[in-house]
């Protein structure tokens, strides 16, 4: 089975917490991710995603250029560590109504995985269990 390590995203973007939600949404934008952590020093105190964005700040009706990512950030960081199976990382985004996962080594953020991580994921292994053009049949089992 394969784990979280292989395929997140070992490059995960930070912002301040003193990041203005426009600024942080351009980030997001460039960067072509749906979350960053918020970083206070080297401390990690949360995490920003697009989500919490719309919902948070963008529906509130403040003006996003002076609303900062420390007013509407999840925290603590919810997280998984880089040796769990990815069924892992699925089960517990359903569990904890998430979409993001920090992914961590010895209890340090060493990655992050997303639900379209999960997916492309599925998807890859999709395509090498159905042939193409074909369609899917469960495997037989013999009842001896």
């Amino acid at each position: 089975m394969s784990t979280v390590s292989k395929i997140m995203n070992k490059k995960p973007k930070s912002v301040g917490p003193k990041t203005s939600i426009a600024s942080a949404a351009k980030t997001m934008r460039t960067a072509r991710v749906g979350s960053l952590f918020v970083k206070k020093g080297k401390a990690l105190v949360g995490v920003v995603t697009d989500t919490d964005i719309v919902r948070r700040a963008v529906a509130s009706g403040k003006p996003l250029g002076k609303l900062t990512v420390e007013k509407i950030m999840t925290s603590p960081v919810c997280t998984i560590e880089e040796n769990s199976t990815i069924d892992d990382a699925q089960d517990m985004m359903a569990d904890l109504g998430v979409r993001h996962l920090g992914v961590t080594k010895g209890g340090a953020i060493v990655g992050v995985i997303s639900v379209r991580d999960l997916l492309l994921h599925y998807k890859r292994y999709a395509q090498s269990v159905i042939p193409a053009g074909g369609t899917y049949s469960e495997p037989k089992i013999s009842q001896d």
